[in-house]
Order: C-alpha cells, then sequence, then structure tokens
C-alpha cells in the first residue's frame, strides 16, 4: 500500500452501467458495452492515480496475451476526472474512470483485472470485471434440490448452453463453466462437465454439483436522509463525522423465512436534496449490532458484516466484537450516504464448507430471492487466451420442483 493512502482511506469502490442505477462490485457486460468505476479516497488531497489492465484465463491467472491483443491504445494512464466532496463533514475526493474511453478499448472478451495505483507505482487496489460474447445462448432455471435433507434448504442450477454463432470442438474439454449467486464470484461453482448434448447443446442438469445453500434476503439500511430516524435506523450523532445506529438484528436462523425485497446484496450511493451525490452524499460510521439471543453464537467464532459494498471481503474493517455488557456483537463500518444490502457471516478458518454455506446466521430458505449468473468460456486448440462467449441469469424467484 501506499506511503501516504492507507487501506482505510480507500471507500466506496463500485462498478456501474450507463443504462444502471444499481452500483455492483463485479461488472458482467459486452465488450463495447459502455461501463465506469469509481471510487473515493478519504482525504483533501487530490493525489495522482493510474490504472492498468490485465486480461486473465478462467482461473484468473495473468493471460499468455500481449497487451497490444486485448487492449486499443494503451493502459497505466493517470485518471483526469476526478472531484473534491462538497459540504462534507468527510472530505474525500472521488475518482471516477469510464470505459471504453479515448485511451483504453477492449478488443478480447474473458476476465479482466483493474488495478489503481499511486504515483510510485504501489498498487491501491484492484476490482474483477468480465466481457463477454454474444455467441451462444444460456437457458437457465431453477430448482429445489432433490437432496430430501436440503430440499428446504437449498437451490439448484440447471442449464443449457446453445451456440449461436460459433461451434464448439471438443467441448468436454475446451468448454468451461462458472456459476455464482448475486454477484459473488469467489464463491462459485467452476468447470462442470455438460451432462449429456443433444446436437451442439450442451446440457447440465446436475442436482448436488450445481446445488447452491439458499440463504435469506439480505437486511439493509437506508440513510440517504443522514439526519433522520427511520424503519431501520434508530438515532444519529454528530461527532467528526455523523453517526448512525441502526435497530439490532437477531439470528434468524431458527426462524421461519419471511419474504423482505432486497438487492441480493446490491447498494446504491444517494443522499437527499443534493445535485451530485457523489461528491455531495456524506460518509456515516454505521453501527451494526447482533443480540446474541441464548448465547447461540459461540464467542470464539468471528463474526463479519459483508455485501457488494465490501466485495463479500471479511477483514478486520469489518468483524465483529462481542460486548459483555449487552451480549451483542458490534461493530462499527463507515459508509457513504446510501442505500444499503448486508448481512451477517460466520468465518470459518478451518471449516472449508463454509465457503458455501453463510447461513449460520440468516439460515438457509429455498424460498429465498436469489439472482444466479452463468459464464461460458471457450479455448479452441491452438488458442492462448479464454474467451467468454455467453453469459446466463436467472432468478430463483421463480423456482420450481
Amino acid at each position: 500500500m501506499s506511503q501516504d493512502i492507507s487501506p482505510d482511506m480507500i471507500q466506496s469502490i463500485l462498478f456501474k452501467k450507463n443504462n444502471e442505477n444499481k452500483a455492483s462490485s463485479l461488472m458482467i457486460g459486452s465488450v463495447n458495452e459502455q461501463f465506469h468505476i469509481s471510487f473515493d479516497v478519504l482525504s483533501g488531497i487530490e493525489y495522482d492515480l493510474y490504472y492498468v489492465i490485465e486480461h486473465c484465463d478462467f482461473n484468473w491467472e495473468k493471460s499468455n496475451i500481449l497487451k497490444s491483443e486485448y487492449i486499443s491504445g494503451f493502459d497505466d494512464v493517470k485518471i483526469e476526472d476526478y472531484s473534491s466532496s462538497f459540504n462534507t463533514y468527510q472530505i474525500y475526493t472521488n475518482y471516477n474512470i469510464s470505459f471504453p474511453n479515448s485511451n483504453t478499448s477492449f478488443k478480447k472478451s474473458g476476465n479482466y483485472i483493474i488495478k489503481i495505483l499511486d504515483e510510485f507505482g504501489v498498487e491501491l487496489f484492484r476490482r474483477k470485471f468480465v466481457l463477454y460474447e454474444n455467441l451462444s445462448l444460456v437457458k437457465t432455471e431453477i430448482k429445489r434440490s432433490r437432496e430430501l435433507e436440503y430440499i428446504n434448504e437449498k437451490q439448484v442450477v440447471n442449464f443449457e448452453i446453445a451456440p449461436v454463432n460459433i461451434r464448439f470442438n471438443n467441448p468436454d474439454k475446451n468448454v468451461k463453466t462458472v456459476i455464482f449467486k448475486n454477484n459473488d464470484i469467489e464463491k462459485s461453482i467452476k468447470d462442470l462437465k455438460p451432462q449429456y448434448k443433444i446436437g451442439q447443446r450442451l446440457i447440465y442438469k446436475y442436482d448436488k454439483e450445481s446445488s447452491f445453500w439458499g440463504g435469506n434476503e439480505y437486511l439493509y439500511f437506508d440513510n440517504k436522509n443522514i439526519r433522520n430516524t427511520n424503519v431501520n435506523i434508530r438515532g444519529y450523532n454528530l461527532r467528526d463525522i455523523y453517526e448512525n445506529y441502526l435497530f439490532s438484528d437477531y439470528p434468524r436462523y431458527n426462524r421461519k423465512y419471511t419474504y423482505n425485497p432486497d438487492i441480493n446484496g446490491g447498494f446504491l450511493i444517494n443522499a437527499s436534496n443534493v445535485e451530485d451525490p457523489n461528491t455531495e452524499a456524506d460518509y456515516a460510521n454505521i453501527y451494526f449490532s447482533l443480540e446474541n439471543v441464548n448465547n447461540i453464537i459461540d464467542r470464539n467464532y468471528n463474526v463479519y458484516i459483508v455485501g457488494e459494498f465490501n466485495n463479500f471481503i471479511t477483514s478486520e474493517a469489518n468483524k465483529m466484537e462481542f460486548n459483555n455488557r449487552n451480549n451483542k456483537l458490534e461493530v462499527f463500518i463507515k459508509l457513504k450516504q446510501g442505500f444499503y444490502n448486508y448481512k451477517y457471516v460466520i468465518k470459518h478458518d478451518l471449516d472449508i464448507k463454509t465457503k458455501f454455506n453463510n447461513g449460520e446466521v440468516g439460515g438457509n430458505f429455498d424460498e429465498t430471492e436469489n439472482s444466479y449468473s452463468i459464464l461460458v468460456y471457450y479455448r479452441d486448440f491452438g488458442e492462448r487466451y479464454d474467451r467468454v462467449v455467453g453469459f446466463g441469469k436467472a432468478s430463483s424467484e421463480y423456482i420450481t420442483n
């Protein structure tokens, strides 16, 4: 990390497409689609920052192709679009990069990483994005599990891939897939082989192998009115910056499922009575608390708050601490004004199974509305990089038996 810019100074990293309001931690779009990445540096100093682009293979390792093969123009470019915050208690500088731009456009589909560097070449952070070609149709449906033990807790993704403007040679070897839920690509199911083929169509009708824990609907709060209380915010305070105190949450794993509309872990920067939330939305320390009813959460567990706002990453910044006085888990997280989805997860360092099961606090239900995405990769014989030749989405709102 830069000597001048510490990790906690980088906030509100988000992707946005031109036609969408919701922010995202992962951008998936067609090769020529317009999109933006923006972030804040919590400082009044306007730093000279740069971006570099890296093409990656299916496993997110650097591809064996030259930069000139996947970029028109060049990268390692200074970010010229930045503005200082206006009329906020928390001073910050908002940086924005639009693609394609006069310096950089993309030639190839595939996995990409954008890295943001300071003027000394020190990496501040990186984010993933995926560009695809519309060369196949991905028909997707969500099913309940056929495993009776998990029929009320899991959701199964069935799909088929129909090439349109491409022919798949040796698809068992050359076609790869990634399935993930609610934009959390780190917890994906990778590289299932087609169960059978009908002509050129590849059919994937697994059960156990393509199943996900259903989870629960995300919790949420909205502090666009930073000095107001509402159904989720019980109070506010002003010290150096604002503080918003959320009502305490309760574990939901032992309760019945209740429908609660969410945006599947997403967030939206927004503030009332401002012209430009990018530079006029303020920051607040958000107080989260989780009731430890009957001590059902072991004090040796590490409990975190995650969502797209922090890229679903567990770190010291979003780790909760036990308060012995009130028997709650608590944490303050600094966030920009807006609408946020979040959930509580328990991280077991030695238990690999929890990579897919974060329902120990919120519960797992087959009724939960989740958004599932499928990426289709193809590398023909002799090619040196993995193309993304299809993208499909489906909602479990329409789950069937």
